[in-house]
């Protein structure tokens, strides 16, 4: 079997199977572990599937089943998680941005909550869509490969057309002369619409965004609603916002 045919079979099998160990390609395709190992490593590096110990799983896959005991403050979001929970009812229309914090959120939200749910982020969407009482509704447009979110004129429209009660966005950097700021020009300007079409906004950030500046303003201090961090509220850190009028949690 020729080596292009060889992985050619590999990236099947791991599409069927969504992940899929050395051992059994070895022994599907009769070639030695060390050569699907190989054929592994340069799929990755192509982008046709993610490279993992022991095998490999799909590229999708690795977008919302991702390694909790790797991923990056995962306790930190895990506390932020718990305490946006607290503010979700029964019955509410709710908008999500993208972002591991919003990840986990989602992934944290209670088996029995009943809401719809809107977001531009394939993760997030593909990650409610395995909660048994939520509506997931994916706002689609031009699909940007590196974070896996939709941007564009045609997300922004659609987004005018929602009366959320509560919109979750994940931080980039918060600081408290400029407020909410991203790194983004286009997905700022999403996060924008969707700030205009929710009631109330909540701003989800790790401590290792607080006192931060990006390049794109998303919103003042004084139009924050609330603001979630991983931090206890008498933290020396916080004090410059509550002193600005913040309301955090």
């Amino acid at each position: 079997m020729k080596k292009k045919e060889r992985q050619q079979k590999v990236v099947d099998e791991v599409s069927i199977n969504r992940q899929v160990s050395s051992t059994f390609l070895a022994e599907k395709l009769n070639v030695s572990e060390d050569t699907i190992r190989r054929d592994i490593k340069e799929l990755d590096k192509k982008g046709l599937l993610t490279k993992v110990h022991g095998g490999a799983i799909s590229t999708m896959q690795k977008l919302y089943h991702y390694n909790e005991d790797v991923i990056y403050k995962r306790e930190e979001k895990v506390v932020i998680a718990k305490k946006a929970i607290t503010l979700v009812e029964d019955g509410m229309v709710i908008i999500m941005s993208g972002g591991t914090t919003n990840l986990m959120l989602a992934k944290l939200f209670p088996k029995n909550l009943k809401a719809t749910i809107y977001t531009y982020s394939l993760p997030i969407a593909m990650q409610l869509a395995e909660h048994p009482t939520i509506e997931t509704i994916f706002i689609g447009g031009r699909i940007q490969r590196n974070s896996m979110v939709t941007t564009g004129i045609d997300v922004i429209q659609y987004l005018s057309n929602i009366t959320a009660n509560l919109c979750f966005i994940g931080v980039s950097a918060f600081n408290a002369e400029q407020g909410i700021t991203g790194e983004g020009y286009e997905v700022a300007l999403v996060k924008k619409a969707m700030i205009d079409s929710s009631e109330r906004n909540v701003y989800l950030s790790t401590s290792n965004k607080l006192n931060i500046r990006l390049n794109y303003d998303i919103c003042p201090l004084k139009e924050i609603d609330i603001a979630i961090t991983d931090l206890e509220l008498d933290d020396p850190i916080l004090k410059p916002y509550i002193d600005s009028g913040v309301v955090l949690m």
